[in-house]
């Protein structure tokens, strides 16, 4: 069952195409990477899918609802949330209080009972404690809960930055180079975690650079290069797709391996 897909997609920014009528289709329960060289257009892709551009043409589908044209708080309605490249945290607020900052959607008190401190309030802030705490939990931070988030080394602030999303139990959880900047130990943590966030019945769509960490968690996988989509599959099969070695290491590099794979193929037995 596909829970995303694109359509023809497209964003031109003046004279550049960033992203070049691309089509891709992220199942329900997996983890789908977006891959390509340096200007492929995966943060553009990105952005159309999660609001923050409007496409120049094409169309976007998130679980039957068009939301081509939907604002980004419309989309996390419909059960989207994103994490960015670059760390956005409140570094002089707590742990807990920036999970809860992506919480404010869901509290459903009216002005009247928040303003008045009346029991709705109470208890929706109660509630919103509760699941702030559990997404902590999940990503590993429940014992830091109390500490002021700049203080939290690197890759515990990559992990809060996926917990505030989490929070809000979205559908599908966008990650933007979540791997980048950590050490080989990190990398493998953060693996993990997005093991279990998928199994625990979240999607996930991610754009990342370090291959093995693709290799390792994805079960499908779309390269683009110059903006268009060269590959769509199992990552597998990434190894033996021309096109991708071709745009990952060049014309010449990949006419040799081509045509070292075709004397070993010769004189084969």
């Amino acid at each position: 069952m596909t829970l995303l897909s694109t359509a023809g997609l497209t964003r031109k920014f003046a004279g550049l195409v960033a992203v070049d009528g691309v089509d891709m289709a992220v199942e329900v329960g997996s983890v789908h990477a977006v891959i390509g060289p340096n200007g492929a257009g995966k943060t553009t892709l990105f952005n159309l899918i999660s609001g923050l551009v409007e496409p120049t043409s094409g169309s976007i589908d998130f679980n039957g609802n068009d939301i081509s044209r939907l604002p980004v708080h419309a989309r996390a309605g419909l059960g989207m949330a994103r994490s960015f490249q670059n760390i956005r945290i409140f570094s002089a607020m707590t742990v807990l209080e920036n999970v809860l900052t992506g919480l404010h959607s869901t509290i459903t008190a009216g002005v009247g009972a928040i303003v008045l401190r009346l029991p709705g309030f109470h208890r929706a802030e109660k509630t919103a404690v509760e699941r702030a705490r559990m997404a902590l939990e999940l990503v590993g931070l429940s014992s830091k809960s109390e500490l002021l988030a700049g203080a939290l080394p690197y890759g515990d602030q990559r992990r809060l930055e996926i917990a505030r999303a989490m929070a809000a139990h979205p559908r599908l959880l966008l990650l933007d180079e979540p791997a980048a900047g950590m050490n080989p130990a990190e990398t493998s943590s953060l693996a993990a975690l997005v093991r279990r966030i998928r199994d625990a019945g979240t999607t996930v769509l991610l754009v990342e650079h370090d291959m093995g960490f693709v290799m390792d968690i994805s079960d499908a996988v779309t390269v683009l290069n110059f903006g268009r989509r060269i590959f769509h599959g199992p990552p597998g099969a990434i190894r033996q797709e021309p096109a991708v070695i071709e745009a990952y290491l060049g014309k010449k590099m990949a006419a040799r391996l081509a045509a070292r794979k075709d004397g070993q193929k010769a004189i084969a037995p």
